[in-house]
């Protein structure tokens, strides 16, 4: 089959498919990056490189270090929240939010800034900055002077808890926070102003914030001043981009955008976007990012075309697109483990995987899994996971475990978060046989799926697999020199989504939903008695019609 040259050089949204929100785009030479927004996994900081805009590889995460990130016994959706990526003066600089807790209007977010050589390190140690809100981001300005700005946290009852975009000079050499914080805007009706990126081009300054909250109301405004501490003006024309008011557009949730200029001089916006299964549904994908291409006015301002979303894009005049295209192996991936160290698209669940309890030494060719803390257990989860990047999709492994009590449990999960979750794990009976069966987490009751629970007779490697059909998943099992067997009916896959995790109680938040769906190899030992689970191989596979 023959594909049009202009279709090939099509930017499709999202590019950064899966849990992979707050995008912070960065170019450095013909070089770009974006970096998005991790939560409680492991490493922090995921981070992708393109040459053209059009094909994105998954370089890993940034913050694979305790001494980068602690997230021992962080909560649901807290973590890493909107990072940011910049490069001047011949580093890279990141800068982190990490944010503690969201009840009764308190965040506690603790900023840190690391530098480095290159967009994943090494980094240097933090420096600590300011915990007077999150989405902090850097400007370095023309002058060679270097600035950090937030949005503003206020946790009084009855006052905007989002209070505004600060900015502060930031003294590169003493590694600090100097002279006065200036409050530079105040946001618009919207609300909920976030997100700051400052941009000086012709003369003016061009601050780009979040407004309208993450879910459907959201969007991306752009204020301008001619001087740095402003007084800024918002564009009179409205938000840059908004999915609001039109629920049939197939990118939703649109907003949280970062601005980037082509070596060409054209320029494109890295935005956070959502597809819900339903109009306005739940979205099992969690957000995603996505880029439009935007234009100037006459007068100065930014446009993108209708001001909403679109999934394809023109690249970049000067682009360099191959005719064929590379699959990536967040689409496509068989690993069998004969690395030294995990690949780029494994996360662990809010522990570096360190080896106290991954292994990828003591067997050759397997990743030995010792157990952790219990599926509700927020302190030392044994959980290696990817994200699940399409409606349609298979995850399958193999594993070995023998399990001598009903303490130690392995096997594969569907995964949202600590409270909604899907369990195909081998066990032992009271007698000590082995046993297969399937646990399902909602809202944070567990419950055993009825009809899967049957004896592992010969020992041997176990083939598991989970199977996602758009808001449905199923699971199956393969016994040794056995064939493939249904495990249980099909599930809602929709209670893997930011929707469903999210409650509020009295109008205040009890629980956020900010991440997305994974599939993964866990592992238990609840009476920390030695158990670990073995596994030879992981598949991960988008059906050929999301591929």
């Amino acid at each position: 089959m023959t594909i049009a040259r202009t279709a090939l050089r099509q930017i499709s949204n999202p590019v950064l498919p899966g849990f992979h929100p707050d995008p912070s785009i960065l170019r450095v030479g013909t070089d770009y990056y974006i970096a998005t927004s991790t939560f409680e996994w492991y490493p922090g900081v995921r981070v992708h490189h393109s040459a053209n805009l059009v094909d994105w590889t998954p370089l890993g995460g940034a913050l694979g270090e305790k001494r980068l990130l602690d997230l021992t016994g962080t909560g649901d959706s807290n973590g890493v929240w909107a990072p940011n990526l910049s490069y001047a003066h011949g580093e890279y600089h990141l800068l982190y939010s990490d944010v503690a807790t969201f009840t009764g209007g308190f965040w506690d977010p603790q900023n840190y800034l690391v530098t480095g050589p290159t967009p994943t390190g090494p980094w240097s140690d933090p420096v600590v900055l300011h915990g007077r809100g999150f989405d902090a981001s850097l400007f370095h300005d023309d002058d060679g002077t270097t600035w950090m700005l937030s949005m503003v946290a206020d946790w009084r009852p009855g006052r905007n808890r989002f209070a505004g975009i600060s900015i502060q000079q930031y003294d590169r050499q003493a590694r600090k926070l100097v002279g006065p914080e200036h409050m530079i805007f105040n946001g618009t009706a919207a609300a909920v102003t976030e997100a700051p990126n400052l941009y000086r081009k012709d003369g003016w300054y061009y601050l780009v914030t979040a407004e309208g909250g993450t879910s459907w109301a959201h969007q991306v405004t752009v204020a301008r001043s001619s001087h740095l501490l402003g007084p800024y003006r918002a564009d009179p024309a409205g938000p840059l981009l908004t999915s609001a008011g039109d629920p049939t557009l197939e990118l939703q949730k649109a907003g949280h955008g970062s601005l980037v200029e082509t070596p060409g001089g054209q320029w494109y916006l890295a935005h956070l976007v959502g597809r819900p299964y339903s109009e306005l549904g739940r979205c099992v994908l969690g957000r995603e990012s996505a880029l439009q291409e935007v234009t100037w006015t006459d007068d100065g301002w930014p446009r993108i075309a209708g001001g909403v979303p679109a999934t394809s894009v023109a690249a970049p005049r000067e682009a360099d697109v191959p005719e064929v295209r590379p699959v990536s192996s967040e689409q496509s991936e068989d690993d069998p483990f004969d690395g030294p160290t995990l690949g780029v698209n494994w996360s662990t669940l809010r522990r570096p995987a360190t080896p106290d309890w991954v292994s990828l030494t003591e067997r050759p060719s397997h990743l030995r899994l010792y157990g952790g803390f219990s599926p509700m257990g927020r302190h030392k989860p044994s959980l290696v996971a990817r994200r699940v990047v399409a409606a349609d999709c298979a995850f399958e492994a193999t594993m070995e475990f023998e399990p001598r009590n009903y303490r130690q449990l392995a096997g594969i999960t569907a995964y949202y978060n600590t409270r909604n979750w899907y369990y195909l794990h081998v066990t032992a009976d009271d007698d000590g046989t082995p046993v297969i069966d399937l646990l399902a987490c909602d809202s944070g009751q567990v419950t055993i799926v009825p009809g899967v629970r049957a004896p592992i007779g010969s020992p041997g490697p176990i083939r598991l697999r989970v199977h996602f059909e758009g808001p449905t998943l199923t699971f199956a099992y393969a016994l040794p020199g056995g064939h493939w067997q249904s495990a249980g009916p099909a599930l809602d896959a929709t209670t893997l989504s930011d929707e469903y995790a999210a409650r509020a109680v009295n109008g205040e938040p009890a629980a956020w939903g900010f991440t997305g769906a994974f599939v993964g190899l866990w592992a238990q030992d609840l009476g920390r008695e030695g158990a670990y689970a073995d596994f030879d191989r992981a598949s991960y596979q988008v059906a050929l019609r999301d591929s």
